[in-house]
């Protein structure tokens, strides 16, 4: 009897994006991974989205950008200098495949997220 392999579904909303964008998003995801290692993801709003407890950061593509979506106010207002450049709204930070967000600071806004829930399921 053969076994269905179950589709991923954060692959399978990779795999219908151009490649550049696709690629664009696979590394931002390997980010992620790496600073929320127990962090599961998922879709969720039509986006991939990481999640541990709460929600933490999700991303998605679109036909000229791509978006970081940090899930938190006080987040972004903490850090709103170093993201005045990828700001676009309340609480979308947009890039471009040619001009990706520094690992670095995604690696510090997951991190900021990840305490930032810790600290609610304290309460």
């Amino acid at each position: 009897m053969a076994t269905k392999k179950r589709v991923n579904e954060v692959d399978a909303y990779l795999a219908k994006l151009a490649p550049d964008s696709r690629g664009a998003l696979q590394r931002l995801r390997k980010v992620i991974k790496s600073a929320a290692p127990k962090a599961t993801e998922g879709i969720s709003w039509g986006m991939p989205m990481f999640k541990l407890g709460r929600q933490l950061v999700g991303f998605a593509a679109f036909k000229n950008h791509c978006s970081l979506f940090v899930m938190s106010v006080k987040v972004l207002d903490a850090h709103a200098k170093e993201l005045a450049r990828w700001m676009s709204g309340r609480g979308t930070l947009r890039f471009t495949v040619e001009n990706p967000l520094p690992v670095a600071l995604v690696k510090k806004l997951v991190k900021a997220r990840l305490a930032e829930n810790a600290a609610r399921a304290k309460r």
